[in-house]
């Protein structure tokens, strides 16, 4: 991508979106396209198809989606799958028909099968059930990077997916329900060590186990993608180690400095067992993750602060 090219950063007031306009802007790429919900809903054909017909972008980063943790998912199927559906059909379909150079599609790893092998190769897709917790969000998913790759077969689109493991990092969500689980434990641990609770309750058994990457990492891929990756096949972007829920929930109590006890609630879901990635067809291109865990958790709970700071 040259400097000045026209790079359109679908959902750039997101998790994933701000992640890619840090790391856009901090490697000097100046002109780019960001638009606000407000400004343009992507589940507006019409709104869509103007947008393309008017400011044709070279680039495309696809990172506008409805996204949400085990409640979300479980309490809104019909919204997840219905407004991922429409974002990325009115999207990939109107930035190939303006003349598109390439676009970046983020998936999720819950695409894959529930019961997968580990870690998770690529070619595992669709050769097992999936995860009935977030299987809306993970059909809409599914469907569009095999969007993405018969709009290569038939109109030769250079469209590619990528396939990242649990994000996390600023401009996460920590709504107390709707959130994914590492936003919402440093939620519940903070207001815990605010009101000196004794002990602090996580969903599930604790033994669910769970791989998590950055999203600054995920954006530093997804350029590197960008410029050395051509092929139908989606790539998995993950970190390449993972930890239990238990694990996970005393190192975020460890970032916020609570000390009191954790248990787990067995009545609520796990949903899946484990979900590693394998990353060798990333790594073998030559990217590699570089912001581990307690590093990541210590730069989120800092913006999470910030945050609260801004809305006292």
């Amino acid at each position: 991508m040259e400097k000045n090219a026209r790079i359109y950063v679908a959902g750039h007031r997101g998790l994933v979106g701000s992640a890619l306009v840090r790391a856009l802007v901090a490697q000097g790429y100046d002109n780019l396209l960001l638009r606000t919900r407000a400004e343009l809903d992507l589940c507006d054909q019409g709104a869509v198809e103007a947008f393309f017909a008017g400011k044709r972008p070279e680039y495309v980063f696809l990172a506008a989606a409805k996204v949400g943790g085990i409640h979300a998912n479980s309490a809104y199927p019909a919204d997840f799958i219905r407004e991922n559906l429409l974002v990325q059909c009115n999207v990939i379909d109107a930035a190939r028909r303006y003349g598109c150079v390439k676009l970046l599609f983020p998936g999720s790893s819950c695409i894959y099968p529930k019961l997968c092998p580990q870690p998770i190769r690529e070619e595992y897709l669709l050769s097992g059930p999936l995860e009935p917790t977030n299987e809306c969000y993970a059909l809409a998913k599914i469907a569009g990077l095999k969007m993405c790759a018969a709009y290569r077969a038939q109109y030769g689109f250079n469209a590619v997916s990528v396939m990242p493991s649990n994000l996390y990092g600023p401009g996460d969500n920590f709504h107390p329900e709707n959130s994914h689980v590492l936003p919402a434990l440093i939620r519940r641990f903070h207001e815990a060590a605010q009101q000196a609770a004794p002990f602090v309750v996580i969903w599930g058994t604790g033994t669910a186990r769970r791989e998590f990457l950055h999203v600054d990492d995920l954006a530093s891929a997804a350029l590197f993608i960008m410029r050395n990756y051509e092929s139908a096949e989606h790539i998995n972007i993950g970190f390449g180690s993972d930890q239990t829920v238990m694990e996970l929930a005393r190192a975020v109590a460890r970032t916020v400095g609570y000390t009191g006890d954790i248990r787990c609630d067995p009545s609520k879901p796990d949903g899946t067992p484990q979900k590693l990635l394998d990353i060798r067809r990333l790594t073998a291109l030559g990217w590699k993750p570089s912001i581990g865990l307690e590093q990541g958790l210590a730069d989120t709970y800092a913006w999470f602060l910030q945050q609260e700071e801004l809305r006292s």
